[in-house]
């Protein structure tokens, strides 16, 4: 019995300081932010929760435990640096700005509305502080400063790397840069971002956007699966060219339409989509199975790419803010990166297909085991996304003017897809003419 006793009582002791320092942090925090160069300096204001600083003795008054705001302002210094400014680490260029200094500090209440504008949350921190017998809990409260950098010229390209994961369990940083004379550029970043270019030159936006396109094909299981589908019947190059360049083509349409918000914006398009492509990843694999002859094949993956462009789409929402001026450049570069994600997934497939069906079953039989295994997966995948989206509720648009343009909008897009489909169908004429004894595909290749 005092053996079990002892043993109850180390084991609180032992688990008790991290069940404190875990209660401790905040679940979610908000930092805004708006970042200024005027000249030979830059501005950072930052607001940051009161909460999200932790371990800091602050000053009270006796008896009631509020914070003694007479006596407070050295310690929201401190608190600055600490807990913001050794967190940040701003460039120009690619040099890194010294530390900087904190020209203001102010403790405002949670209620404040005053960091909606730079202008605003300028006066505020600039502005008188909060009476002495203002009522604050060390826990509650808004900490606001303005820190001020050394540069060379508000014309350079600027970069910011906030790591303030820290401050809770979820963090999120949302920045307004405000370049002179220019678009203020909005960002929303989540944890510790690494580095992001506030104003990115053409080649930099390219570059992010083409490593964003190959990792997020990687990642994608379900287009993996899609891209799956299409190389069973088909690992012959030329084959394949037919095919992926429809889905290529299609893809990028409705990418960049629903970039240039030509989609709908309602809460059921997006699950709509996503049992879209598990129907289609079904449809595809039940056509190996049942239609080894795969008849016109291009046409129906240039149907399904208009789908999964849209899929593509959601992953970019969160991305594009990283675009700068550069929305075309990055949108074309994404599809880069997902063209080269695919000829790499191309190049793994069709050598270990082959070995398979060279040595380990016969083309036909595994054909059909492979597809079935990927109707299994996607029927699973379809009647999940079936639940969530009967979920939402869908209304009839009103017949208005916006509905009008939006119609028109869409017109366009139809007759772009269109042309685009008339010439992916007149490249693949000539390429069919062709003779091409010497590279035949394993099934069907003539009615690809």
């Amino acid at each position: 019995m005092i053996r079990t006793a002892s043993a109850l009582v180390a084991a609180l002791v032992v688990t008790w300081p991290a069940r404190a320092v875990a209660h401790d942090i905040p679940a979610d925090i908000t930092v805004r932010a708006f970042a200024k160069p005027e000249g030979q300096r830059l501005r950072l204001l930052i607001r940051v929760p009161m909460s999200a600083m932790r371990d800091i003795d602050w000053p009270t008054r006796r008896p009631d435990g509020y914070l003694d705001l007479a006596r407070i302002d050295p310690f929201l210094r401190d608190a600055s640096t600490l807990w913001i400014g050794d967190d940040i680490d701003l460039f120009e260029g690619d040099t890194r700005l010294g530390y900087p200094q904190v020209r203001a500090v102010r403790l405002s209440l949670e209620a404040d509305a005053a960091f909606s504008t730079y202008e605003e949350a300028l006066a505020r921190v600039m502005g008188p502080r909060l009476p002495d017998d203002t009522r604050l809990l060390s826990n509650q409260g808004l900490l606001d400063v303005l820190f001020e950098y050394s540069i060379q010229s508000d014309r350079s390209g600027f970069s910011i790397q906030p790591r303030f994961a820290r401050l809770g369990l979820r963090t999120v940083t949302v920045l307004r840069f405000l370049p002179p004379g220019g678009v203020i550029r909005a960002f929303e970043l989540e944890g510790d971002p690494g580095l992001v270019r506030l104003d990115p030159r053409w080649h930099q936006a390219a570059g992010r956007f083409v490593r964003s396109g190959f990792f997020h094909i990687l990642d994608g299981t379900d287009h993996l699966l899609f891209l799956f589908c299409l190389v069973i019947p088909f690992r012959r190059f030329r084959s394949l060219l037919i095919v992926v360049t429809a889905f290529t083509v299609a893809h990028s349409i409705t990418l960049i339409a629903s970039a240039y918000n030509v989609a709908p914006d309602a809460l059921w398009f997006p699950p709509l989509i996503e049992l879209l492509i598990a129907i289609s990843i079904v449809y595809m694999a039940l056509e190996n199975i049942v239609a080894p002859q795969l008849k016109r094949r291009w046409m129906i993956t240039f149907g399904f790419g208009l789908v999964h462009g849209f899929g593509f789409s959601f992953a970019l929402r969160q991305t594009l803010q990283f675009a700068g001026s550069h929305l075309l450049t990055s949108l074309l570069s994404f599809n880069v990166g997902v063209e080269l994600g695919q000829l790499l997934v191309l190049a793994l497939l069709i050598p270990a297909l082959d070995l398979l069906f060279r040595l380990v079953v016969a083309e036909r039989a595994a054909n059909i085991i492979l597809s079935a295994l990927v109707t299994h997966t996607a029927w699973h995948w379809m009647v999940e996304r079936a639940a969530v989206l009967r979920r939402y509720q869908f209304q009839w648009p009103v017949l208005d003017a916006a509905l009008l343009a939006s119609a028109m909008r869409w017109a366009m897009w139809l007759v772009i897809a269109g042309g685009l489909y008339w010439l992916v169908f007149a490249v693949i004429g000539q390429l069919r003419s062709r003779p091409a004894a010497a590279d035949q595909p394993a099934v069907g290749a003539e009615d690809v």
